[in-house]
């Protein structure tokens, strides 16, 4: 072990940098934000040239129609193991999953390959708006 003294020089710097980075938010550098003067001007609104507002959010029924789809596919056509939550679904559009690739397995039997495709993004679908359609669940965290 040494004698230090170098680490207070870390937090020094540091602090110099969260000074600096308040100083600069507090004083309307960065080019987005309000501003309104001690003149009685009215409140101008800046917003830096080339920024685009957030996309909207994907509405629930939609995210679990594509990743219902997806691990379907995957699933009829053994290229996964099956973990439901290495997957990111939950119980429920696990459970639906399911009888989503059951009924996939059949049409590929009967019509082939792309009508068991069509069927899951079909099914996948109608599925998923049946079990979004009053909002988001709320009986268990992980349905």
């Amino acid at each position: 072990m040494g004698t230090g003294g170098a680490p207070w020089r870390g937090t020094v710097l540091g602090l110099a940098l969260l000074t600096g980075a308040l100083t600069a938010g507090a004083t309307g550098c960065g080019g987005s934000g309000t501003q309104s003067g001690t003149t009685g001007a009215p409140e101008v609104t800046r917003t830096a040239p080339g920024t685009r507002s957030s996309p909207p959010a994907t509405p629930p029924e939609d995210l679990c129609a594509r990743l219902v789809a997806h691990w379907s596919r995957k699933v009829l056509s053994g290229d996964t193991y099956g973990d439901y939550q290495s997957m990111g679904l939950s119980n429920r559009q696990y459970e639906i999953l399911l009888d989503v690739v059951d009924a996939a397995r059949a049409e590929k039997r009967r019509e082939g390959a792309q009508a068991a495709g069509e069927l899951i993004d079909r099914t996948a679908r109608e599925r998923c708006e049946e079990r979004y359609r009053n909002g988001n669940p709320t009986e268990r965290p992980w349905s």
